[in-house]
C-alpha cells in the first residue's frame, strides 16, 4: 500500500475554495482601494460601513506601530502556516470534507493577506461592523474566511470528540 495520498483521495480537492477566497479577497481589496477614501466611512446598513484602512500589524492591529520589522515577521509566519495547511490538506482524507473546507478557507485567507503584506507592506481592511458606539476592528474577506474556517475546525473537533465519546460509551 502506498503512503502517498492522491489529490482525489485527499482534502487537496478543496484548493478550488482557496483560490476562490484569494480571488474574491484581492478583487474586493482592489475595489476598496480604488473607490473608497482612506478612513472615510460609507454607511451601508445601520450596523455596517465600508471604511478603507491599512493594517500594518496582525489581528486587531497587533504590533502595528512596531517600526516595520513586523511586516517580515508576519510574512514568515504566514508562509509557514500556509505550508503547514497544505501539508494538513494533503494528509487529510477527502471524506473529511468539513476539515478540508475549513483548511482551504484558512489557507485562502492567509494567502490573501500574505499578498497584501508582501506587495503593500500592510493589509487592506474595509469592512466595518458596529453597534451603537462599539466598533469591531475593520477586516476583509480574507479575515472572514480565516474566521469561518477556524469556526468549522472547532466545530469539527467538538463534534468528532462527541462522536468518539459516544463510541467509547457504547
Amino acid at each position: 500500500m502506498s503512503s502517498r495520498i492522491s489529490v482525489r483521495a485527499s482534502a487537496l480537492r478543496w484548493l478550488w475554495l482557496t483560490l476562490l477566497v484569494v480571488v474574491l479577497d484581492l478583487v474586493s481589496k482592489y475595489a476598496a482601494v480604488e473607490h473608497l477614501v482612506y478612513a472615510q466611512s460609507v454607511p451601508i446598513l445601520p450596523f455596517f460601513d465600508l471604511t478603507l484602512l491599512y493594517n500594518y500589524g496582525a489581528a486587531f492591529s497587533f504590533l502595528a506601530g512596531a517600526g516595520g520589522w513586523q511586516r517580515w515577521f508576519f510574512t514568515l509566519i504566514a508562509v509557514a502556516v500556509s505550508i503547514a495547511l497544505l501539508v494538513w490538506l494533503r494528509t487529510t482524507p477527502a471524506r473529511q470534507w468539513w476539515v478540508g473546507c475549513a483548511l482551504a478557507l484558512i489557507l485562502g485567507g492567509a494567502l490573501g493577506n500574505l499578498y497584501d503584506r508582501i506587495v503593500h507592506g500592510y493589509v487592506v481592511d474595509f469592512i466595518s461592523v458596529h453597534y451603537g458606539g462599539w466598533y469591531f476592528p475593520a477586516f476583509n474577506i480574507a479575515d472572514s474566511a480565516i474566521t469561518v474556517g477556524a469556526v468549522l475546525l472547532i466545530g469539527d473537533m467538538l463534534l468528532s470528540g462527541r462522536a468518539k465519546q459516544n463510541e467509547d460509551d457504547a
